[in-house]
């Protein structure tokens, strides 16, 4: 048996060792065969085939003792159990494909075809993907903003009662929070309100699987009342990349329709490797508890601090008292006005620092939990090499102050000022299938105002669509995203990776 710490629990990664520990004969799949296969060449690559092979020893299928993800009766069923315990669910399923399936998951088990579910208009592109999926309808809220940031935040409570009120027969409000920045506001009264009206609410929680650990981390959606919630344990805890957590309490939502759902849109033969670091990921937070973050919140306060005290270039981007930021992340923008978030990404990946995204104004830097104090001193040093540069630079070299008409998140989905009633949409369904080759046809976007696009268009990150498929296009949508494509950004779903063309439907 694994020698361990006081209360440490992992069942699941403790019986892929005690497998691994029985040098198993395999006459299963995978075929790598705990990587024995690699062996005929791993003498000629060395060192790169090793790290890969220590993954392969736990990489394993559905055996009598292993346990099987789509119908969980063992050490998974315990594991899973184990998770829900710590994060404060009722049920607790692990998701091997990420966030994205738990998005999906939780539309297709509360929708019929024809459904209505009221979801913030800068949602996760895999949101209305699942509402295509469901063949359900969108109604969508404008979010709110935050002033002092014009960061987006959820809608208010009063917009979504109102939406409410408008569409009775709505099924769900589906709220992001927090944001891909990392604001988020406290759900209790969202929740207090979505169920008096008897409505689920559900919460896309990718980025806040560490909230409600520490005091001074924000409010959990589960603490704040949500029936279903969706975090990347990957992000910001410390699970392989694509894996993910579905909680779910009370019984609001339909627990078969919801394991139906998973069983079709997971793979019947999920890695046992992001399992496993599930596990652990949860093994760490019930046995440090608190203390895991101490280090990590107090080494972000620290660089923010001495953001403030020492950089005239790099400045930290703040929050009002009523939006909360994620202590464990950094938002930095040029004080100048000179450089853009590209950027500035550039200029410190070409340091060999790497930053969690960047948009037209700002980088979001994301801090581990347990502090690596190395990195941060590395990444201040950087910053303070870029800003001696950049001091060198004559005023006519650099004054390229952006003339592409920079936006802050909010206004990617809609003006400040708009009435209210107008931040409530028509419902909006979306197409199951790509629309035919004679339904379309390929424009310069300058020339797309008022055309219906036929295609996606999606910055990533973060992942929200700034156009879907079946939105009329807007000249404000055509200038920002124009800005965004002269300035490096990367979006998906766009055939022309320029966006100097985009594909329409044809004028009928």
């Amino acid at each position: 048996m694994m020698s361990r710490l006081p209360n440490w629990k992992a069942p699941l990664l403790e019986m892929l060792y005690e497998h691994h520990l029985s040098a198993p004969a395999s006459f299963h799949v995978p075929g790598h065969k705990f990587g024995q296969a690699l062996a005929i060449i791993e003498s000629l690559q060395g060192e790169p085939l090793k790290q890969i092979r220590a993954i392969m020893d736990l990489d394993v299928t559905e055996l009598s003792v292993t346990d099987d993800l789509h119908d969980p009766s063992g050490v998974i069923k315990e594991a899973q159990d184990l998770a829900a315990a710590c994060f404060g669910a009722d049920d607790t399923y692990f998701l091997v494909g990420g966030s994205t399936v738990g998005n999906l998951a939780m539309l297709l088990a509360s929708c019929e075809p024809g459904d209505l579910v009221l979801v913030q208009r800068n949602a996760h592109k895999s949101i209305l993907n699942g509402l295509a999926l469901a063949g359900a309808q969108a109604v969508f809220l404008m979010p709110d903003e935050d002033i002092e940031t014009g960061l987006s935040i959820v809608p208010t409570v009063e917009l979504i009662e109102q939406a409410l009120i408008r569409y009775p027969q709505a099924k769900a409000v589906f709220l992001t929070n927090p944001s891909y920045y990392g604001a988020s506001v406290d759900l209790r009264a969202y929740a207090e309100m979505i169920h008096k009206h008897n409505k689920l609410l559900l919460v896309d929680e990718a980025h806040g699987a560490h909230y409600g650990l520490h005091p001074l981390l924000p409010t959990s959606a589960l603490q704040a009342g949500a029936d279903a919630v969706v975090q990347s344990t990957h992000k910001t805890l410390f699970a392989l990349t694509m894996g993910a957590m579905l909680h779910v309490q009370g019984q609001r939502i339909d627990r078969k329709a919801l394991r139906q759902a998973l069983t079709m849109i997971q793979s019947s033969s999920p890695s046992y490797p992001i399992m496993a670091s599930l596990d652990i990921a949860r093994a760490m937070v019930d046995t440090f508890g608190q203390e895991l973050f101490v280090s990590g919140v107090e080494s972000t306060a620290s660089f923010r601090q001495w953001v403030h005290e020492n950089c005239t270039m790099f400045e930290v981007v703040e929050s009002s008292s009523a939006v909360r930021l994620d202590p464990l992340r950094i938002l930095l923008k040029d004080a100048t006005g000179t450089y853009s978030g590209y950027e500035l990404q550039g200029m410190l990946s070409d340091r060999g620092c790497w930053v969690e995204m960047a948009d037209a104004d700002r980088i979001v830097l994301l801090f581990a939990a347990p502090a690596a104090d190395d990195d941060v001193m590395r990444l201040q040093e950087q910053m303070m090499a870029i800003e001696d540069k950049a001091a060198t630079i004559s005023s006519e070299s650099s004054s390229h102050k952006r003339h592409y008409g920079a936006r802050t998140e909010k206004q990617d989905r809609g003006p400040s000022d708009m009435a209210f009633d107008q931040r409530i949409s028509e419902p909006v369904a979306f197409a199951r299938r790509p629309f035919h080759s004679d339904q379309i046809e390929r424009i310069r976007f300058a020339d797309a105002d008022g055309r219906i696009a036929a295609e996606p268009v999606i910055p990533y990150p973060p992942g929200i669509p700034v156009l879907y498929a079946g939105e009329r296009i807007t000249a404000a949508s055509v200038h920002y995203i124009s800005g965004l494509a002269k300035h490096g950004a990367r979006f998906q779903g766009a055939e022309d990776p320029t966006l100097l063309t985009i594909t329409v439907l044809r004028d009928r």
